[in-house]
């Protein structure tokens, strides 16, 4: 029976004796799940007061969490899932923002919110592991219900943005919707009863929870449990739990792939895994080293479903349009663009023809929007079409290519240059983890191309012999190539490991951390660029009379 809302989903599990959520210390069956759920539930509905059913949850990736999703889905409450990673002014502005009842956390939690004003009372926090939150869960034991005014419509979640290209903002999400991913994701990654799924991706953010946790409720799974990511951690998590599904955002394949090489690597129960950003190079290593295929795919916490799974096609390919209405169209016009003419090396041959925002024609009736933010409303929905604010381009073939976010094509001595394909010539390298490619403004006139990379503890930039990779890259054109080069043990990233290209743009070349120069013409050739080097820049910028164009 398919099942309309995920409190449903939940009942059905009522009696499962299948093994549901485990963690390195206990397993609970399905059934075990449901009940656990129902108890935060009836806890809930008791605390509630006036105004919106909102709970925060600031946990790690522990068992509470995963109740408190279930609670939350009996009760009719919408989880709001607070980065754990956020602190300071940001986060007493994001949990702000969301109007929570009440707020579950624990000590760690307890700390981060010292001295911030969020706009929940103390006691109406829920510590988890407080003295009395188990004799207080354990006295609103019940058989598991869900109140009968929850429809598919209700929202379940409001889900933070990554922020990063612009500022966080909270999508909501229906039961009806998770519900559809849940069934959809279950078929789409091939996710079975018998599957161990390992949750290491934050589950306050929509890859976790949509790709995950909700397709493993569809399926009956087992969700293998860890508190957060660890490139270290992983093979012998995977190992315990026997897994052998995940799922993954941002450097968090980078990071497991820069760990020491084992010959005994590819012995693991490994057979797939789900995400976003791992490169074709990063793909073809992990099935070598770990012997799991890795699916990339396209989608959002605003939406998903857009792009369908096309395995015959081109490595770096997402995918096929999901339906006509998926179209890659001039930003301002709204045309469709042209195919697109790929060279020997995958490169567009004819960007400015090829590229445009990917936007589909259907999707306005389908996003639910962001919670108080008419103006972001706003610009996801225009002429009753949805605006995803990412590029991408379709190959003569049909097949649909992801071309960065909007400011993720730089434009030099008049010429186009895609800083996702510079960034995954970068990533190629050994001793590179993770690389961001963005536009820094010339002195003169345009952008040049920047490259923030993270190498490990004890590599240095002369380590990399950088002039000489990037000149082996036959697919690197001309004017791809980073002038600067800022080189980091840690670039700032978010809570789901993505990194955070809006603050290294903004800092460019400025940054404290080292910053190396290539000047002049022929083949790469860097300098470290010093103070004095960066005040004859913003001499060549007063000159030139585009001060305006540094912070």
């Amino acid at each position: 029976m398919r099942h309309e809302t995920i409190a449903d989903l939940l009942l059905a599990r009522t009696g499962d004796g299948h093994a549901g959520l485990r963690t390195r210390e206990r397993t609970w069956t399905w059934d075990e799940v449901v009940r656990a759920s129902a108890a935060r539930a009836a806890l809930a509905r008791g605390l509630r007061i006036d105004g919106p059913f909102h709970i925060g949850v600031l946990l790690d990736n522990v068992p509470e969490y995963v109740f408190w999703l279930g609670a939350a889905a009996l009760s009719g409450a919408t989880i709001v899932g607070v980065n754990s990673t956020r602190r300071g002014s940001d986060l007493e502005q994001e949990v702000r923002h969301t109007d929570l009842q009440l707020l579950v956390t624990d000590e760690a939690g307890l700390k981060a919110l010292d001295g911030l004003d969020i706009g929940v009372p103390r006691d109406r926090f829920l510590l988890v592991d407080g003295e009395e939150y188990a004799e207080t869960v354990a006295a609103h034991a019940c058989e598991p219900f869900r109140d009968p005014e929850i429809t598919a419509g209700t929202q379940m979640l409001l889900l933070f943005t990554s922020g990063t290209t612009g500022a966080s903002k909270a999508a909501r999400c229906s039961q009806g919707r998770l519900t559809g991913l849940g069934y959809a994701n279950h078929a789409k990654y091939d996710i079975q009863r018998h599957d161990i799924t390992y949750c290491c991706m934050p589950l306050f953010h929509g890859n976790a929870l949509m790709a995950l946790w909700a397709p493993s409720l569809a399926a009956g799974a087992t969700v293998a449990l860890v508190p957060r990511f660890s490139a270290s951690g992983f093979l012998p998590d995977v190992r315990f739990h026997g897994v052998t599904f995940f799922t993954y955002v941002g450097k968090a394949i980078a990071y497991i792939l820069a760990t020491p090489e084992a010959i005994d690597d590819a012995d693991n129960t490994l057979t797939h895994g789900f995400g976003t950003e791992a490169s074709p190079d990063d793909r073809d290593g992990f099935l070598r080293r770990f012997g799991c295929r890795l699916l990339e795919g396209y989608g959002s916490s605003e939406g998903a479903g857009m792009i369908k799974r096309a395995p015959e096609g081109p490595a770096g390919a997402l995918g096929r349009p999901a339906h006509g209405g998926v179209r890659v169209v001039d930003p301002e016009t709204g045309r469709p663009r042209r195919p697109a003419v790929l060279d020997g090396h995958g490169r567009v041959a004819n960007a400015e023809e090829a590229i445009g925002e990917i936007v589909d024609v259907d999707g306005a009736a389908r996003f639910e929007g962001y919670y108080n933010n008419d103006a972001a409303d706003a610009e996801r929905v225009r002429r009753g079409w949805y605006w995803t604010g990412d590029l991408g381009y379709v190959d003569e073939a049909g097949y649909i290519y992801f071309a960065g976010r909007s400011g993720d094509w730089i434009r030099v001595d008049g010429e186009n240059v895609s800083a996702l394909l510079t960034e995954r010539v970068l990533r190629r390298h050994p001793r590179i983890v993770a690389a961001a490619v963005f536009g820094v403004p010339d002195p003169r006139s345009g952008d040049q191309v920047m490259a923030a990379i993270e190498v490990p503890h004890g590599t240095s930039f002369e380590d990399l012999r950088l002039p000489e990779f990037l000149a082996e890259q036959e697919d690197l054109g001309t004017k791809a190539a980073p002038r600067f080069v800022r080189i980091s043990h840690a670039l700032p990233a978010t809570g789901s490991g993505k990194l955070r290209k809006k603050e290294m743009r903004h800092d460019g070349w400025r940054t404290g951390d080292r910053v190396y120069r290539w000047a002049g013409r022929g083949g790469p050739g860097y300098t470290l660029l010093t103070d004095e080097d960066k005040a004859a820049l913003r001499a060549e910028f007063a000159a030139g009379g585009r001060q305006r164009f540094l912070p």
